[in-house]
């Protein structure tokens, strides 16, 4: 077989599916099929993906919120390169490099409060992984506590703080001491940290599966009684923070101080995998606390050069390319326009979020016709009527989207941080166009329907 990736790319173009089907995950295969998701993609520029046709497609997945500069950003592709072209010492291990102290003094920068020591990972699940490990260290406890509906990781710790059971069943047992409290319920919390039995209370400053906001009091006050009783607040920033909902973290909107920031996914750049755990000093010095236990905590290609040099170049791009301001407008002129859409269409029930992390949000209708067509596809599985927008939305108008959550009829919006206001128009218009196909039965859009209540009734039989 050739070593040359150019050659491959050509030769063997096309055969993505059949590769997959034959060597790795067969049911995604089955999935993207059933859904008319089977493209193949031959090129990636910004927010735009182009597949063998020549059709371009507009993001707004960003690949779960990895590309908040889009693909294939020139700046972060030129630091990459810069750190190949030098041929620096890479991972020594019995070292300390250059390019992860940079990277960590920017990221410290923008941290609120005291927060002033860097430990850097893989991934987002890695970045929980550590921050269970140093909350636990830190206090001399062993419970931690999370919020139902919560998504913080497929590893085995993370997933013990998984809020969707979806993801849990048949993976256990799972670690011990895990509790779930309900979001945006200050009583609950309370009484939960008051026994101070609690290592740390781990949140998502807006969860991801659903976009689900707090109240404005619900993140400080949590904050407060984690300082009353001895719990190291942990916000998960994983997916909210690198600018995703117009400030640089999201608990910045609220003023929010905590003791860790989880990050991830858009500080790659979209190039190389990267987490990290910003914490303040206590927690460091507490656990790294003498010379033999200097290595006690790592992983072994965390600080890699092209890891460290695309988070540098990242956060150069958002600061240069002012791309805060720009989700905080477009996101704001999207979560508007759609809203004005709401006296217009039963299905639709509300839009939400911050910057551009957007939920739009579907419900049952009140007109007899339209209220058995909904049934039809909630019987048949809750949640399926998102599939009535996101299928269209890509089919007709090439526009890639998901579904916010298992059994949740919410579609969500993660579009790159670069989208332009021709893209904020070509978004309201499909979205417009398809919604009102929804309302019309019979229709077209509803033969779709009765085809997937149909494989998800043969599903449950199987």
């Amino acid at each position: 077989m050739s070593t040359s990736i150019a050659e491959l790319l050509q030769t063997r173009n096309g055969e993505n599916f059949a590769l997959h089907n034959q060597y790795l995950n067969p049911q995604m295969v089955k999935v993207l099929k059933t859904i008319g998701y089977d493209r193949v993609y031959n090129k990636a520029k910004g927010q735009y993906l182009y597949d063998d046709k020549g059709d371009e497609y507009l993001d707004l997945l960003s690949g779960f919120g990895v590309f908040a500069l889009g693909r294939n950003h020139p700046t972060v592709a030129t630091a990459i390169q810069d750190v190949l072209n030098a041929q620096l010492p890479d991972m020594v291990q019995m070292d300390v490099s250059l390019l992860s102290g940079l990277l960590a003094e920017k990221i410290i920068s923008y941290c609120p409060g005291d927060i002033n020591r860097m430990f850097f990972c893989n991934s987002g699940a890695e970045a929980v992984e550590a921050a269970l490990k140093f909350s636990r260290y830190t206090t001399g406890r062993t419970n931690v506590v999370h919020c139902e509906h919560s998504f913080h990781g497929l590893t085995l710790g993370a997933l013990s703080l998984m809020g969707e059971d979806i993801f849990r069943q048949g993976f256990g047992p799972l670690l011990p001491g895990c509790h779930a409290v309900p979001f945006n319920d200050l009583e609950t919390l309370d009484k939960a940290l008051s026994r101070k039995d609690v290592a740390a209370f781990i949140v998502e400053p807006i969860q991801g599966k659903g976009v689900n906001l707090p109240d404005d009091s619900y993140l400080i006050e949590a904050a407060r009684l984690c300082n009353k009783y001895g719990t190291l607040f942990v916000a998960d920033e994983i997916q909210t923070g690198i600018g995703r909902t117009g400030k640089f973290w999201a608990v910045d909107h609220w003023g929010v101080e905590p003791d860790m920031i989880l990050m991830a996914k858009a500080l790659s750049g979209g190039f190389i995998p990267v987490g990290a755990v910003a914490m303040k000093e206590f927690v460091m010095d507490k656990v790294f606390n003498r010379m033999d236990r200097a290595v006690v905590h790592g992983s072994t290609f965390s600080k890699n050069n092209m890891a460290m040099a695309a988070g540098i170049a990242t956060i150069d791009v958002i600061e240069q390319n002012q791309l805060l301001a720009n989700a905080t407008n477009i996101g704001g002129k999207i979560m508007d326009e759609l809203s004005k859409m709401i006296d217009r269409y039963e299905f639709l029930k509300s839009v939400r979020g911050k910057g551009l992390m957007i939920a739009v949000e579907f419900g049952a209708p009140t007109s007899f016709k339209l209220k058995t067509a909904w049934s039809l596809l909630e019987t048949a599985n809750k949640g399926l009527f998102c599939q009535m927008i996101t299928i269209p939305l890509f089919a007709q108008h090439r526009i890639l989207s998901q579904v916010a959550g298992h059994g949740m009829n919410v579609v969500k919006l993660l579009p790159p941080l670069v989208i332009t206001e021709k893209d904020k128009d070509n978004i309201i218009d499909s979205f417009d166009d398809v919604i009102a196909d929804c309302h019309k039965v019979p229709g077209s859009i509803w033969d779709l329907g009765k085809t997937l209540a149909g494989h998800a009734l043969k599903t449950k039989k199987e």
